[in-house]
C-alpha cells in the first residue's frame, strides 16, 4: 500500500464522502467559501479537503512513512435554524447529521492509499456569512511513494527474447599460473 500520486488519495476519500447524502459539491480547500461570490459558485452542502503532512520518517529509495492530517471543511450557505420550535429544524439538524456521516464514514476507516484513520478534532469555523462550516481533522498513516523511482518490472513469461548468435570464445587464459 504505497501512495504513488496524492490525487489517488484524494479520489479514493472523495468516492467514499460523495456518497454520502447531503454533500453536493466536493473541492480541494483554498476558502472558497469566503470568496463565494467572487469565485466559482458551487451548490451546497459543500466538503473541502485539505492534506499536510506530520511526522515524516525517511523510508530511503525516496520513500517516506508519514502521517498526514486531512481537513474535512463541510458547509451549508442556509438561514436555516435549529432552536426548538423552528419550521425547518428537521433540515437544520440534518447538517449536523451529514457532519457525524462523515466521522463514521472516515474514522476506522483504511484504504487502497491510507491505512488507521482517526479524527483528532472537530469545530466550528467562522465564516462571517449566513454559512454553517465545521471543520473535522483526521490523521492517517501513509507510506509516500510518490518521489521513489520507477522500475520497469516483468513477470516470468512476459519477456519475449529471440535466438541470437553465441559469442566468439577467447581461448587464451587472461592470467598465467606460476608453478
Amino acid at each position: 500500500m504505497e501512495l504513488e500520486d496524492w490525487g489517488a488519495l484524494y479520489k479514493e476519500l472523495a468516492v467514499k464522502l460523495t456518497d454520502l447524502d447531503g454533500i453536493n459539491w466536493l473541492d480541494l480547500w483554498h476558502n472558497q467559501v469566503g470568496f463565494l461570490v467572487e469565485e466559482h459558485p458551487f451548490p451546497t452542502p459543500a466538503a473541502f479537503l485539505s492534506f499536510r503532512i506530520l511526522n515524516p520518517e525517511n523510508l530511503g529509495a525516496k520513500t517516506q512513512r508519514v502521517n498526514v492530517q486531512i481537513d474535512i471543511y463541510y458547509f451549508y450557505e442556509t438561514f436555516l435554524d435549529t432552536n426548538m420550535g423552528a419550521y425547518n429544524q428537521t433540515d437544520a439538524l440534518a447538517y449536523l447529521k451529514t457532519n457525524n456521516d462523515i466521522h463514521r464514514v472516515l474514522h476506522g476507516s483504511s484504504g487502497e492509499n491510507y491505512s488507521e484513520m482517526t479524527r483528532i478534532g472537530f469545530h466550528p469555523v467562522d465564516t462571517g456569512s449566513s454559512g454553517n462550516l465545521y471543520k473535522q481533522s483526521f490523521v492517517c498513516s501513509v507510506i509516500d511513494a510518490s518521489a521513489s523511482p520507477k522500475y520497469n518490472e516483468a513477470s516470468p513469461g512476459e519477456l519475449a527474447f529471440g535466438k541470437g548468435t553465441k559469442p566468439e570464445e577467447d581461448n587464451e587464459a587472461p592470467y598465467i599460473i606460476p608453478h
